[in-house]
């Protein structure tokens, strides 16, 4: 390289013992300059040393300072010699050890040995290629003695920086181990309190176990108990009412005016106590799973005309005008014929219970949702309606909405829930929506399947509740719409 390449510093021969001192001074300035560690420094100066005294005898043996820029920026010292032995591999060991980087090219007239050693990002400028330059060709010669302080003040810094990194290593640990020792007292406080926390876990989840299982055998021994009291009473009670119909059929004779009245209560009383047995006993046999559902082709417009003529003759439908849908050409649909007439007539007859004058409807349509078309079929009345904080608890089983709701309405509490219930089991869901003073809505969704030809447009059709006839005989149905009788 030529002295007028830009990266290059200096150009030095070596000679004799005193160039070797001046060229390990020359490589400590430079690094220095070049903002080097003072570990760094020392190491290059010592590389220097040894290879200058190594080198030292070789034919036009010369020293080159370069500082190099691009990419990793780098100070380059450069041994150039013509003839002589290699580097000893000694000299070339430690060398390796104390710089980042040495290269030895042996050529058949010219032979280098190159040193590398890294320079902090940032410091490499054409204003500092100056100063160092500058800097480099002003130094003075160093004698044998002034080689030997310089290097027994490098030995001291460098001891005294050990024992300062020593010493920082020794806080370090300390530091460490107390904080392990924290860490070690944490985990273990940890682990105790999520040991016990576990043991409470495991004797709360054997709690819950234990009450889970008694209240499984509860509600067995329940449903057990409704199933046989209500087939225990449903013979007798049936035996009382059908004797005091027959007791008040119009050919019967020997009764007053007060007996008469009398038998009738007895009638009305014992009708009222077999809806509550067939209401215990239904809903006990959904309870139990002894409801199976038995899904057939069902024509819709035949359930629904029966229902409808069976609730429009009862005496709850005389001040109330009920609007049943004309449901003839739609589709059979497939579902449990019994099960869906359970559930209309719980919802009809309990809107007829709860709606003085005004109407109650039914209406049917196919919606579509993304899982496919659900039969939605809704009831709606014009009653008293029920508060919003009650809507979710009429579903309980026996409860019934306090107050004016229950004046001369009497009831079990067991017709929305055994409606909802029946409803799972078809494998729909039954929703209700009421306002006070407004009326009630009940939509009942059921998987829709048909078994025939296309729907036709649905009719609807106003059916006005008559009186029967004087001496005509008209069905009665109790609380949730069964026909009473034996």
């Amino acid at each position: 390289m030529t002295p007028h390449d830009p990266r290059h510093l200096l150009t030095v021969p070596v000679t004799s013992a005193q160039d070797v001192f001046s060229l390990r001074r020359s490589g400590q300035q430079a690094a220095e300059s070049l903002r080097m560690e003072r570990q760094d420094q020392v190491r290059l100066a010592t590389a220097l040393s040894e290879l200058g005294r190594d080198r030292l005898g070789a034919t036009g043996l010369t020293a080159t300072f370069e500082l190099h820029g691009e990419g990793e920026p780098v100070l380059a010292v450069i041994f150039q010699w013509e003839s002589g032995a290699d580097p000893a591999p000694e000299a070339l060991e430690l060398a390796t050890r104390l710089v980042h980087r040495v290269r030895h090219t042996a050529g058949a007239s010219r032979s280098r040995l190159v040193l590398e050693q890294p320079v902090p990002a940032g410091v490499v400028s054409s204003d500092r290629r100056r100063d160092l330059r500058e800097a480099l060709r002003r130094t003075a010669p160093a004698t044998m003695a002034e080689d030997l302080r310089a290097q027994t003040r490098d030995l001291i810094a460098t001891l005294e920086e050990t024992r300062a990194q020593r010493e920082e290593l020794r806080r370090l640990n300390e530091e460490l181990e107390e904080t392990n020792r924290g860490v070690m007292a944490l985990y273990t406080e940890l682990s105790q309190e999520l040991e016990t926390t576990n043991s409470g876990v495991v004797a709360l989840h054997t709690e819950l176990e234990d009450k889970s299982r008694r209240l499984r055998e509860a509600s067995a021994a329940k449903t057990r108990f409704w199933t046989h009291v209500s087939h225990e009473l449903r013979t007798p009670v049936n035996s009382v009412v059908g004797l005091a119909r027959l007791v008040l059929e119009p050919g019967s004779n020997g009764l007053d005016e007060e007996q008469h009245r009398q038998v009738s209560m007895i009638a009305a009383s014992g009708q009222t106590l077999l809806s509550l047995v067939n209401d215990l006993l239904d809903v006990a046999k959904a309870e139990s799973g002894q409801l199976e559902v038995r899904l057939d082709a069902v024509d819709l417009h035949a359930l629904i005309g029966q229902l409808g003529g069976a609730l429009t003759g009862t005496p709850r439908a005389s001040h109330v005008v009920m609007k049943m849908p004309d449901l003839h050409g739609f589709p059979l649909v497939v579902t449990d014929e019994v099960l869906l007439t359970r559930i209309l007539r719980n919802l009809l007859s309990n809107s007829l219970k709860f709606t003085e004058k005004g109407e109650v409807g039914l209406t049917v349509g196919v919606v579509e949702e993304p899982n496919g078309p659900w039969l939605a079929l809704t009831v709606t009345d014009t009653g008293i309606g029920i508060p919003e904080a009650e809507q979710q608890r009429v579903f309980e089983e026996f409860y019934q909405v306090p107050g004016r709701h229950q004046r001369g309405r009497p009831g079990t509490g067991l017709g929305l829930p055994y409606a909802r219930t029946l409803a799972e089991l078809l494998g729909g869901s039954l929703v209700l929506t009421s306002a006070e003073g407004q009326g009630t809505r009940v939509e009942l969704r059921l998987p829709h399947t048909t078994a025939g030809p296309g729907p036709e447009p649905c009719r609807t059709t106003v059916l006005a509740a008559e009186r029967p006839a004087p001496g005509a005989p008209a069905a009665r149905l109790d609380d949730d719409g069964r026909e009473s009788g034996a």
